[in-house]
């Protein structure tokens, strides 16, 4: 399906839902890559998965430009403003579409969906009751974006992130830990033995950390 920002996918809650999780893909991936992941949540919620609006080729998408050079990740950051914009349109516009609010709402993603969606949630804290980081980062470059009072807005926000991963080190999560801290947003962080992916352990934590933020 589309709409005037994004196309996506959609598992629909089995009646009508209490809630509304967004799932975002990482760079040069696409929404099916995250079906398992929506079909493991409480069937009562209203899951969406957008595409990210670059292509890189078929079936591969993302929200951003990114190189990956030994000083770090070296992003497009126009292009992630865009979908930074984009998304938050899109959010409020299936919100509408659904009869859901924002203490319904809950965005989430891999890799570079969780840095889209910590950028959503931190720079738009209306939008959505909290947000997860799955082995991804916050961008600096919002940070002129947050409002002072995101802390008291957003109810909770989760990172999780493999100690071995070898595109996004876990430094960057320790990062991204300590600003929230500092925006005084609460939060948990956990480290798996795990490498740049979702394993079972982080499915599992994830589940539980949004059942108890959008419990049925």
């Amino acid at each position: 399906m589309s709409d005037a920002n994004l196309h996506f996918i959609e598992r629909p809650a089995i009646a009508q839902p209490h809630g509304l999780l967004l799932l975002l893909h990482g760079v040069g991936a696409n929404p099916h890559g995250l079906e398992g992941l929506a079909r493991e949540q409480d069937p009562g919620l209203h899951v969406i998965l957008p595409a990210g609006p670059l292509s890189f080729g078929p079936g591969a998408y993302g929200w951003f430009q990114v190189q990956f050079t030994p000083q770090g990740p070296v992003i497009q950051p126009d292009q992630a403003e865009a979908s930074r914009q984009r998304l938050i349109a899109f959010v409020a516009a299936q919100q509408r579409r659904l009869g859901l609010e924002p203490e319904q709402t809950v965005i989430a993603g891999f890799s570079q969906g969780g840095i889209l969606s910590a950028s959503v949630g931190l720079t738009s804290p209306g939008s959505v009751a909290g947000f997860a980081i799955l082995s991804g980062r916050i961008l600096p470059e919002i940070e002129p974006e947050i409002p002072a009072d995101v802390g008291r807005r957003l109810r909770s926000a989760l990172i999780l992130h493999g100690r071995h991963d070898s595109k996004l080190p876990y430094s960057l999560a320790e990062r991204s830990d300590q600003r929230l801290n500092h925006f005084q947003v609460a939060h948990t962080l956990r480290g798996y033995p795990a490498d740049h992916e979702l394993t079972p352990a982080m499915r599992q934590d994830f589940r539980q950390w949004l059942d108890a933020l959008l419990p049925g």
